[in-house]
């Protein structure tokens, strides 16, 4: 069902963890499957130096997550913001056609992390990545209050 290098991120995902100091973090749950994955990211001089992540999912989900922070890295958020799904899918050799969402999970829980940054900084946000948060905090507040924890 998976290639190897899908298997080499979930045996070995790289940049799992938080980063203590982040200047984003971004979390994203799929109304899909229910995983979860929390993304840290921290940016010097206009450029993500380091991205860490978190999964509570599939072995989709956490090579998703281990391949995206590599993509990410020594980016400008805008174009972290340019990573699409087909980035992701073709860093990892692609994925089944069931488990493509989890790239969005991990793009969504990207995009989340840089909304922070760009919040935290002052800075206009792009109306999308409001939208996204908004559409998402309800369902995440629910889980929270049902005594889920969420990564």
């Amino acid at each position: 069902m998976y290639n190897e290098k899908v298997f080499e991120h979930y045996r070995n995902p790289r940049n799992v963890g938080e980063i203590e100091d982040a200047d984003g973090i971004g979390v994203y749950m799929s109304d899909f499957c229910g995983d979860i994955t929390k993304f840290w990211i921290k940016v010097a001089e206009g450029k993500i130096v380091e991205a860490k992540y978190k999964t509570q999912g599939c072995v989709a989900s956490v090579a998703c997550g281990s391949v995206l922070t590599e993509l990410v890295r020594n980016k400008t958020v805008e174009e972290a913001l340019r990573i699409t799904k087909e980035d992701v899918l073709d860093a990892l050799g692609g994925l089944p056609e069931p488990k493509i969402h989890c790239s969005m999970l991990a793009l969504d829980s990207l995009s989340d992390a840089v909304l922070d940054y760009l919040l935290k900084k002052g800075v206009s946000a792009p109306d999308t990545l409001v939208e996204k948060r908004e559409r998402i905090k309800p369902l995440l507040v629910e889980m929270e209050k049902k005594g889920y924890v969420l990564i």
